[in-house]
């Protein structure tokens, strides 16, 4: 009857944490549907609207297929070159510091001064690095690749830090009790249980990669994003639709290669 009688008492409890839920999330989404305003919608708006859509229905196909250095094809393969670069410099840069930073493996004052490192380096938007490195290195890929391995540093270390802390501590126990120095522990007790994960996250994070290089090349980063502002800027819709089909189409065959890459990877 105790067991019986203290359900009873949490129900009304249950049932007052889902109104207060429930009444706070309604306050949010009211106050947030506050904040949109139709006034500045007008004629010419929707009649832009109409020719962005008809624009990116009738894609330029003549640039899709145009092979010189200002074609699509062209600029979509710098763009991917990009941000494969940019992820291999970062994901060989993180590994160091994820070691440094996992509390089961080092000290922890080091990993803690490690950590808050990494999340000073995450905090930064990629765009906000594009535009630092572009006053530094001038406008293009160079750029772009700087950019793509700083912020793949930060959000590598993390996952690494993630996998590197669920480990089987009994294989470490083991060795450090036959005297195993830390590299040692390294190289033979961590490293073959982190290679296909952390090679399934090398992957996950090219995908996050190429389509920022994208955003990063309409500050001048290099890449496709540079002729698709230009191209909006100057109304240029059909070109736009071109532009996008092709991103669209690269993104598909990157996305579904790295599924494929990733499932063997998991399952070996």
């Amino acid at each position: 009857m105790n067991a019986i009688d203290k359900q009873l008492q949490l129900q009304p409890n249950r049932r007052m944490s889902y109104i207060m839920t429930i009444f706070i999330l309604s306050i949010l989404f009211v106050w947030s549907v506050s904040t949109i305003h139709f006034e500045n919608v007008s004629l010419n708006g929707t009649k832009i609207a109409k020719n962005i859509l008809v624009g990116l229905l009738n894609p330029d196909w003549s640039l899709i297929f145009n092979v010189s250095t200002g074609g699509i094809p062209y600029l979509l393969i710098e763009t991917m070159a990009i941000a494969f670069l940019g992820t291999i410099v970062g994901a060989l840069l993180a590994i160091p510091l994820a070691f440094l930073s996992a509390s089961n493996i080092m000290p922890n004052p080091i990993a803690f001064v490690v950590r808050l490192l990494l999340i000073i380096i995450r905090t930064i938007p990629a765009i906000v690095y594009g535009l630092m490195f572009i006053r530094v290195t001038g406008p293009g890929p160079f750029a772009g690749v700087l950019t793509m391995s700083l912020t793949s540093i930060g959000m590598l270390s993390k996952l690494y830090v993630d996998v590197i802390e669920d480990l089987d501590k009994s294989v470490l126990e083991s060795m450090e009790a036959i005297g195993c120095t830390l590299m040692e522990k390294i190289r033979f007790g961590i490293w073959p249980q982190l290679t296909a994960l952390f090679l399934s996250i090398v992957i996950y994070r090219f995908d996050m990669n190429l389509r920022d290089a994208t955003v990063l090349g309409l500050v001048g980063a290099g890449g496709i994003g540079a002729p698709l502002i230009f191209a909006m800027n100057a109304y240029k819709w059909s070109e736009v639709g071109a532009i996008l089909l092709g991103l669209i189409l690269l993104i598909l065959v990157v996305e579904f290669v790295s599924n494929r890459i990733r499932t063997k990877l998991v399952r070996g």
